[in-house]
């Protein structure tokens, strides 16, 4: 279905996870994006934003008000699929195929080695799991020929099977474009923050603000220096659109 401009595939998590596990028995590598509001409002000031997920191979609803939206017009989604969320599932899946999976991204912190750190406790949370990568490149690798030529080497190298790519949007969808060449069997999953929220360096919201869609209240109240202006500025105004275009809809 489409929602502010945007496709989205109707599936639950367990859905996305079996759609990836399907697509890589099958040899076949794939996109992984996951739309919010956050996201929707940048795709509308850009087309080639719009392009890259209109080529993702899956567009899983991140956002609480893209669920809101689809039921406001009569096409409901069956449910939120965070990539916070798949980044566990796609790991669990994973360690009971035998699959390899990289973790790109994170913050640079030479100190908490976040990205280093996630992988450690996802190994130990699934047995059997293959961490054949932690990356965490400096600000500005995606310009610097050597720094890139270095991270194509470590991914040429580790082989992995999911990539999970934590660089926010739209940089973490622009590299995985550019590594798709490169691991064309692989799946990449832009996570945002995620592997930060795996290895404790950023904290999650409760689980009572996932399931009622105010999840971005905290993360904007944890963040708001960064985050305030474009929440409110940017993102409610978003939503507020995307509900009255939903109303439209259905009313048509």
């Amino acid at each position: 279905m489409c929602l502010g401009g945007i496709g989205i595939d109707p599936v639950t998590e367990a859905e996305a996870v079996t759609r990836v596990l399907d697509a890589l028995e099958s040899g076949r590598g794939g996109q992984i994006v996951t739309p919010n509001v956050d996201i929707l409002a940048a795709a509308r000031r850009s087309r080639e934003l719009r392009a890259i997920i209109a080529a993702s191979d899956l567009a899983v609803a991140d956002g609480a008000p893209l669920v809101w939206a689809s039921k406001v017009a009569g096409t409901p989604l069956p449910a939120r699929v965070a990539g916070s969320d798949l980044v566990w599932s796609l790991s669990e899946a994973a360690a009971a195929r035998g699959l390899r999976i990289a973790l790109l991204g994170g913050t640079p912190d030479a100190t908490a080695r976040p990205t280093e750190r996630a992988a450690d406790l996802l190994e130990a949370r699934y047995p059997g799991l293959k961490v054949v990568g932690a990356w965490c490149p400096p600000m500005g690798f995606d310009r610097d020929d050597s720094q890139w030529r270095a991270l194509v080497a470590r991914v040429e190298a580790a082989a992995p099977d999911l990539v999970y790519v934590g660089l926010g949007f739209p940089k973490q969808e622009h590299v995985t474009v550019r590594l798709r060449a490169v691991a064309p069997k692989a799946w990449f999953l832009g996570c945002g923050a995620s592997i930060d929220f795996i290895a404790g360096y950023r904290r999650r919201a409760p689980k009572w603000m996932q399931r009622t869609g105010t999840e971005w209240i905290f993360r904007m109240l944890s963040e708001p220096r960064r985050l305030v202006r474009r929440y409110l500025k940017d993102d409610v105004p978003e939503a507020v659109r995307l509900l009255a275009e939903a109303y439209r809809q259905r009313r048509h």
